[in-house]
């Protein structure tokens, strides 16, 4: 075992308070904890020896610090990449906010939270199987099957903390068995299998994948649709374009009825559609 503290740099602005926030609320029980008094962060990150266990902490300007405690040093690199990805420490956010500061609704916003960044995804499988069972549901509801199907399936992992369970875990498990352990229906069950076997089977569900093959291999899959698709392909992918939008919120905050004219009205924000919906979703939040 192996512990070690880091200091990631960032380019500056950065709007931390969103970010933290964010991953506050949307903590699984077992895979992670959040400390609201110091804002650290810590979770179980997936490693070939193992998995780790990262502490973040937004304590400082232009860096994150990170804290490490890897099975091996071979380990570090690679779970160095996965929290830049999480954390979105490698975009440049001044063409971002100067881009969506052109339009009138999005300006303030972005005057407000300059340096907003998209949360990401420290693996691409357990996010697409997360946003499977925060479908159509609260995100407190969505936290307890998540909480449930880490405990019923996940790995032991250091600081009392339990490792996402793997697709082929999950894949092996079948759709009866995840619903019994989960609660979740009988068809978000089959979704969330369904799901875990394409992953299991091959399908990159990560940065380095075809955007476009990925998009389409998620929609032949039962139970998911263009929101689930784009929110992956947001997250996991860190397509900065990826845009859901029939999301309610999205729709709401856009005074538009359908996704169609949200598709419509966000065409001036490309290629930074993605950023653009964290921008109306904080500002939902915090308004």
């Amino acid at each position: 075992m192996m512990n070690l503290t880091l200091r990631l740099p960032y380019r500056t602005p950065f709007a931390t308070t969103p970010l933290a926030r964010s991953l506050a609320g949307h903590v699984v029980p077992g895979l992670e904890r959040h400390d609201p008094a110091s804002g650290e962060h810590t979770r179980t990150v997936p490693t070939p020896h193992g998995p780790a266990v990262v502490t973040v902490a937004f304590d400082a300007p232009g860096h994150v610090t990170a804290r490490l405690r890897v099975m091996d040093d071979a380990d570090v690199p690679p779970v160095v990449a996965r929290v830049r990805r999480w954390l979105d420490l490698d975009a440049d956010p001044l063409p971002v906010d100067r881009a969506l500061s052109a339009d009138p609704l999005l300006a303030p916003l972005v005057a407000a939270r300059p340096g907003l960044r998209v949360p990401g995804a420290v693996d691409g499988a357990e996010t697409a199987l997360l946003a499977v069972l925060g479908q159509q549901v609260s995100l407190a509801a969505a936290r307890t099957f998540a909480g449930r199907l880490v405990a019923a399936f996940g790995a032991p992992a250091p600081e009392g903390l339990t490792a996402f369970p793997t697709p082929a875990c999950l894949a092996a498990a079948g759709a009866q068995e995840l619903r019994e352990a989960t609660g979740v229906t009988g068809a978000r069950a089959r979704t969330l299998h369904a799901v875990a076997v394409a992953a299991a089977d091959g399908l990159q569900l990560d940065p380095g994948a075809d955007r476009t093959a990925t998009r389409a291999a998620l929609l032949a899959l039962p139970g998911i649709g263009p929101w689930t698709s784009e929110y992956v392909a947001l997250r996991a992918l860190r397509d900065p374009d990826a845009f859901p939008s029939g999301d309610l919120v999205l729709r709401r905050a856009l005074g538009t009825p359908t996704a169609r004219l949200a598709e419509e009205r966000a065409q001036s924000w490309r290629p930074w559609r993605g950023y653009a919906l964290l921008h109306l979703w904080t500002w939902e939040v915090f308004a």
